[in-house]
């Protein structure tokens, strides 16, 4: 298993700069996992939501990896607690009548089941709670899962707006080491959050990285910039996002493109490139 690049989180974690997400694999989760940690992939994310991922199938990986001689102290780990309205009612992972902080506390404890370590690299709010007393409520559990060393940082998904960000980061004892979310144009690629987040040292994850953004994978720019580089039009973008801070999530099955991703720590996108590809983004 070869090293790739990591950086350091706020809470002191290492994080690789790029991670592979495990949602929707279903009954190939544990192949694949096998696979993208074979291939150099050192970050695997996952939640605990049945709905859309099988947590399990993590652990059954992080097993065989180890019988492999990989051992999971060498891995970053990240899963998440889904809040109700995020879990399929024939499937929650929790008493759905317990409290929240109960939920919380219940759900990791299924996780570290689940996942067969007694350890997270970094435990996520799978999507912000309303209104902000529930937020904290949810919160406040997880940071007690994180001071008794079942969690190394704590962090939050599907979080879109900068109002709700800032809220938490003032009110939390712990605060947000990571912000992972969808990647899109809808959302003016969450420019004005990226900004704070760096500003107060909050790690951005972007997950749908290349199906939502086809029409900035194809364009002339991206293609002229990939030919140049000798890479291909996925590098090139996880490439722009890495030097803009951003670490990416990618769930590809192909082991091919599992290498591609993994293969682009080798090159650098010049500051006019890196202003080009911006412009298409932020405009």
């Amino acid at each position: 298993m070869k090293e790739h690049k990591f950086l350091t989180t706020a809470a002191g974690v290492k994080m690789p700069w790029i991670i592979y997400g495990t949602a929707w694999k279903k009954e190939r989760t544990l192949d694949l996992v096998v696979k993208a940690v074979q291939n150099g992939f050192q970050g695997i994310d996952t939640a605990c939501q049945p709905k859309h991922y099988d947590e399990p199938l993590v652990g059954a990986a992080l097993q065989r990896l180890d019988e492999y001689g990989i051992r999971r102290q060498a891995l970053f780990v990240q899963t998440k607690f889904t809040p109700l309205d995020g879990q399929d009612p024939r499937r929650v992972p929790y008493a759905r009548n317990a409290s929240l902080a109960s939920q919380v506390t219940q759900s990791f404890e299924v996780s570290t089941k689940n996942l067969q370590t007694d350890y997270v690299d970094s435990l996520v709010l799978h999507s912000p709670l309303f209104p902000h007393t529930l937020l904290m409520e949810a919160w406040t559990a997880m940071e007690a899962i994180q001071k008794t060393g079942g969690a190394r940082q704590l962090g939050i998904s599907n979080c879109y707006s900068t109002e709700v960000l800032a809220q938490l980061y003032a009110d939390a004892n712990v605060k947000p080491a990571v912000v992972q979310n969808r990647f899109y144009q809808q959302t003016g690629y969450d420019s004005d959050l990226r900004k704070w987040c760096a500003h107060h040292g909050i790690i951005y994850q972007s997950f749908w990285t290349l199906t939502a953004n086809p029409h900035i994978l194809n364009s002339e720019t991206i293609k002229n910039i990939s030919q140049h580089h000798q890479k291909t039009k996925a590098q090139t973008f996880f490439r722009y996002l890495n030097q803009s801070g951003i670490v990416p999530l990618t769930g590809t099955s192909s082991e091919q493109h599992m290498q591609e991703d993994l293969d682009v720590f080798d090159f650098e996108l010049a500051a006019d490139e890196l202003k080009t590809i911006k412009q298409m983004i932020e405009k």
